[in-house]
């Protein structure tokens, strides 16, 4: 065991080669913590009885009680192999899907991790995400398959039955590696394939099929998991012990006098032992041979176990003695045979030894960091590396050398922020008496007794100097109660008491080149902040003075406060932090939110943002029980906003606190610490707030009776149809296809728009390219004003032109010709999943940026008008009719805008023929550069007649009002479609054994869940279950099925979509047929109706519905007599 000390960690920091980043991933419950303790105990941090039992790296009351890790944290262990000795920081992560967002923090500061596989689960949902995050990240997995032991306990397998069932698991988790390597290969594979027909070369027959050799020459080196590469560990990490078949292939070289090489490739595989020819042959199954891994390693472990659990007492003395073991007489006494089997096999095959072993050799150190991965990290959006200003690209360098000289520049950056006490923070500590103040005390506390005795004797002459000394006495403080009064006197001066209530701030970082020192002056970089930006800014470029700079944005220039060693549950001071190393950070919570970079040049770019795998999702409005605590309140959200990477908090127009959370779980956690560490406060908190989205659809062919419409009878006495229902208001006319005409109140313009629905695949493009619909927008608005200064660089314009392709591709057919060129804007927020179309005759504009042309002044002024246009459109898709939630999957057509009246108005008011002559060459020129381009300048064919005056006040009621009769005009248009409402959709991954699928089954259907698949696991009676279910069902889902399947089925629920529910919610029988099923009120539960109701209360919104529809006049009691 190494009880390391603080100066050996300082020193073992220093050596960046012998350093080793690692963070524990898996599913929930599969044994992170459990595995982490057994490192932990190595080092002697606690006991090793206790592994597994303490879960110290579980620091919070929540998890210790829930059994989950919630948070990601970190410890530093000292591992000596050899003459070698390493410094393994060891970064813990939460496995339950709600807090995936942790997960990432910690993949992003590690260079390795280490995947574990419960040996009777297998491969879960949340194994298959981490091994993505781990691959998106470029970080080395190494696989540990864990609780063997519940093999042999709980399954009984035989040793052969056991042997198979892993490499059953190996199989599915190479399966998972293999996919995403080929994936990634193809995409480099097309990304050569469009390169070479840019500039076709002579080698291009050959490049087709250079891939596939690429794939042969890399992927078996280091991508797949296999007991023989060394990169495999089996272990029970509840018993405490754990092996690689380097352990075995050392021992049975010098017992069978087998080379140890042949031995490691042969113990995993089918191969056999002759021991007659001490030959080692292929296994032929027919013969009922055993492999090696079998014969030699499983049925030893077997065997072991067979005897402790039957208690037989000579069979484990034999092996015990046999191994050269020395057990405790207390452990060898004990009556629970877990005791005894930990007690041999953590001293037989230790599993820290294995697991650390493996990760030393295997995982690389921060000075291997792989050129593709330095370049991944520092092109953020969709920028290319080589797009980067020359001083950026030259800190690769610094990145891959990891130097720790003066000159290198210093590059951090922190994952999260993460809240800790101020008690436990270092420079708070009670710090141990030193001799002196220890002889002091004795000498005061004598003084005192001889005060004491002499009081007691009732020497008259002392007790005026006793009243006046007692003051004095009291000073240095009375009797010593316990050591409360020894720790006043040594903690240094007291932090005031506001901080010391809220605790502070650690920024949980890791230095990536550079010295990192404390008071060093360090700039902070923000995720938006860009160094090309920095240089137009500042004349003097990146070697600008640092403390005269003008204001940049998203930079900050701040002082690094003290450093930490992250020791779990303790933080220990450090002067400095050289390269390669994890750290804690104090003193940056003013500076950064939840992540940042800090560098000592401001020529860094910040590094790409972290990508979460689960979206936060479940939202409630919070509000304190006291209102005058609402300060309280809002200073509480404030923190929790920046203690947790994944949490976002909001305050809606209503004026509600809203708080987004990732699921049930994670929701909970955070009220839970608003309550308890951040407001201290009681708050009283909402029904969950589901989100919607709006939408329209074709019209059904069929009625709710399955008839074709049109052929029945209507019956329109009984009900109105639905066309008089939703009453369009006077002055807008609709046509028969739904095209609807508004004229704005000062009839000097006329809007003409039809909405039609997107097909799904072209709804899902735009959602997933919503960054790059992000920056079409900034481009074309940049050039549109002039400022040609952003470039549009190669890459970006490839990309932009490939998402132009594909939504062509999609929207095919009559009524889509030409529309992808005629796209004027995207909604809502200029990047949703809606689009605004224009097809009107005398003014174009669209949204792909090209060449910039200039615009006359008349072209500029009627963009004002169009950016109207524009604005409206985007009101009406952030809130749409029925119940003001976003709208999904919607086209609006501008048809015609016809400003007629609003140009004779002008020319009216000033006829200046020059000028007009001036504006018609001006435009002629602005016509023909347009054809040239492509891609045009907003401008007006008759702007002729115009003139200047009238317009000069574009910004007045006139802008206004188009902006209002665009929203109406969309609403309208969408209103005579049929409407349809969207609910968001969880992903639902349940493992359940066959007694219990029926209750799984119940639940589901009772919530509205679809099953998409069942399937049995191989050699287990768990079946995996994948459904679909609403967000809106969800709340206390897991819990019921809990209950409903006595905690034989836990769910996982990701959100996945979002699903269109086919209820009309404004459905009324109209025809005979329907009217006989559904009866007068049709009052059966329309879904869909229930959802925008309860939606629209929550707003505020009037709600149609009758409370008493038919009732009898009520009899009071009093007539009844």
């Amino acid at each position: 065991m190494v009880l390391s000390s603080l100066d050996k960690m300082i020193q073992l920091q220093k050596n960046t080669a012998n350093i080793r980043n690692i963070c524990v991933l898996a599913h929930v419950d599969h044994g992170k913590t459990t595995l982490a303790d057994c490192l932990i105990s190595s080092n002697g941090i606690i006991s090793s009885r206790l592994a597994g039992k303490l879960r110290y790296m579980d620091s919070r009351e929540d998890e210790q009680i829930r059994g989950i890790t919630m948070k990601s944290s970190a410890i530093s262990l000292h591992y000596t192999k050899g003459t070698e000795e390493y410094l393994i920081n060891l970064i813990d992560s939460p496995g339950h899907v709600d807090f995936s967002s942790e997960v990432s923090t910690a993949v992003r500061i590690c260079d390795g991790c280490i995947i574990v596989v419960d040996a009777v689960e297998g491969v879960c949902p949340q194994t298959q995400a981490v091994l993505r995050q781990a691959w998106l990240e470029n970080i080395r997995p190494v696989l540990v398959i864990n609780k063997i032991d519940r093999l042999i306990v709980e399954l009984k397998f035989t040793p052969q039955e056991a042997y198979s069932h892993l490499k059953n698991i190996l199989e599915q988790i190479n399966a998972l590696t293999g996919a995403l390597f080929t994936s990634k290969v193809l995409e480099e594979r097309a990304e050569r394939e469009t390169e070479s027909q840019v500039n076709p070369s002579s080698e291009q027959g050959e490049q087709v099929y250079d891939w596939s050799a690429g794939l042969e020459d890399t992927d078996d080196s280091h991508l797949y998991f296999s007991p023989d590469q060394g990169n495999v560990v089996f272990t029970s990490a509840i018993d405490g012990w754990g092996f690689g078949i380097e352990h075995f292939a050392k021992i049975y070289s010098e017992k069978i006098g087998i080379k140890k090489e042949v031995l490691l490739k042969t113990l995993w595989g089918d191969y056999y032992i002759n021991m007659k020819a001490k030959k080692i042959m292929k296994v032929d199954q027919a013969k009922g041979k055993k492999p090696l891994f079998v014969q030699l390693i499983l049925e030893n472990i077997w065997s072991l176990y067979d005897a402790v659990l039957k208690k037989d007492k000579e069979k484990i003395d034999k092996i015990v003695t046999s191994l050269g073991l020395k057990i405790g007489a207390r452990e060898a006494r004990h009556s629970d045979p877990k005791v005894q089997i930990s007690a041999i096999c953590s001293q037989w095959l230790p599993i820290s030894h294995a697991v650390l072993a493996m990760v030393c050799q295997k995982l690389p150190s921060p000075l291997d960091i792989t050129a593709e991965r330095v370049e991944k990290l520092m092109c953020t959006g969709s920028q290319t590396f080589d797009s980067l200003p020359p001083e950026t690209q030259a800190l690769k360098a610094a990145f891959m050398k990891c130097g720790s000289e003066d000159t290198a520049p210093v590059i951090i950056f922190v994952s999260k922020m993460f809240a800790v006490d101020a008690k436990a923070l270092p420079q708070n500590k009670p710090r141990p008496l030193t001799q002196e103040e220890i002889a002091q005390r004795r000498e005061r506390a004598r003084q005192r007794h001889a005060e004491k005795l002499a009081a007691a004797q009732g020497q008259a002459p002392l007790e005026p100097t006793q009243d006046g000394s007692a003051p004095e006495t009291n000073l240095k403080g009375e009797e010593p109660r316990g050591d409360e009064e020894q720790v006043e006197s040594m903690t240094p001066k007291p932090m005031p008491q506001e901080e010391n209530n809220q605790g502070s701030f650690v920024a949980f970082a890791r230095v990536f080149s550079g010295v990192a020192r404390r008071g060093k002056k360090i700039f902070v970089l923000g995720p938006k902040y860009s160094p090309v930006e920095f240089l137009q800014r500042v004349p003097l470029g990146f070697s600008a003075p640092p403390d005269d700079l003008p204001p940049v944005p998203h930079m900050a220039y701040c002082t690094l406060g003290n450093l930490y060693l992250l020791m779990g549950r303790d933080l220990e001071d450090l002067e400095e932090v050289p390269p390669g190393n994890v750290l804690g950070i104090g003193g940056l919570q003013d500076f950064v939110l939840k992540s940042a970079t800090l560098c000592s040049l401001p020529s860094c770019p910040p590094f790409i943002p972290l990508n979460f795998e689960a979206t936060p999702i479940v939202r409630v409005a919070v509000e304190p029980k006291h209102p005058s605590e609402m300060p309280h309140l809002v200073k509480g959200m404030k923190l929790l906003n920046q203690a947790d990477p994944c949490v976002q908090i909001l305050i809606q127009e209503t004026g509600e606190h809203v708080l987004v959370t990732a699921g049930e779980v994670h929701l909970q956690r955070c009220l839970d610490d608003l309550r308890e560490r951040f407001a201290k406060i009681e708050i009283s908190v909402s029904e969950p707030i589901i989100p919607f989205r709006e939408t329209i659809t074709k019209p059904p062919k069929v009625d709710m009776v399955n008839e074709e419409i049109g052929k029945q009878q209507k019956v329109a006495v009984i009900h109105q149809t639905k066309e008089d229902q939703s009453k369009i208001p006077e002055g807008i006319q609709v046509d028969s296809d739904g095209l609807v005409t508004l004229t704005t109140p000062n009839k000097l313009a006329t809007l003409s728009v039809r909405a039609m629905p997107l097909p799904e695949e072209v709804t899902q493009i735009l959602e997933e390219n919503s960054d790059l619909i992000r920056s079409i927008e900034q481009l074309t608005s940049s050039l549109n004003e002039g400022r040609n200064t952003q470039m549009i660089h190669q890459k970006i314009q490839e990309k932009i032109w490939e998402f132009k392709g594909k939504l062509e591709q999609h929207l095919t057919g009559r009524k889509w010709r030409n529309v992808v060129d005629q796209i004027w804007s995207f909604g809502p927020r200029k990047c949703g999943p809606n689009i605004l179309v224009n097809k009107s005759e005398d003014f174009q504009n669209s949204v792909w940026p090209g060449p910039a042309s200039k615009a006359s002044k008349e072209a500029t002024k009627y963009r004002d008008l169009g950016n109207s246009i524009v604005s409206g459109f985007q009101l009406a898709t952030l809130s749409g009719p029925m119940c003001e939630e976003p709208l999904m999957g919607v086209c609006f057509v501008l048809e015609k805008w016809d400003l007629s009246k609003f140009e004779e108005q002008g020319a009216n008011d000033k006829q200046n023929q020059e000028q007009s002559d001036l504006v018609k060459e001006g435009q002629v020129g602005d016509e023909k550069q347009e054809l040239q381009d492509g891609c045009s300048e907003p401008f007006e064919k008759r702007t002729a007649q115009k003139g200047e005056a009238s317009l000069s006040d574009c910004y007045g009621p006139f802008s206004g009002q188009l902006i209002a009769t665009m929203k109406e005009a969309c609403r309208y248009a969408l209103q005579v479609k049929p409407q349809r409402l969207m609910a968001a959709m969880y992903t639902c991954d349940i493992m359940a054994t066959g007694d219990v699928l029926g209750r799984v089954y119940a639940v589901l259907s009772k919530r509205e869940g679809r099953v998409l698949q069942e399937e049995m696991k191989e050699g287990t009676d768990m079946f995996i279950i994948k459904a679909v279910l609403p967000v809106a069902e969800s709340f206390g889902f897991a819990d019921e099925i809990r209950k409903r399947t006595s905690g034989l089925a836990s769910p996982q629920l990701v959100f996945s979509h979002w699903e269109m529910i086919p209820s009309d919610p404004f459905w009324v029988p109209t025809t005979e047929e329907e009217y006989l099923h559904f009866g007068e009120k049709a009052d059966s539960e329309n879904q869909a109706r229930k959802y925008m109701n309860a939606v629209r209360k929550r707003k505020g919104l009037y709600v149609e519905e009758k409370i008493v529809e038919h009732a009898e006049k009520q009899r009071t009691l009093s007539k009844n007599k």
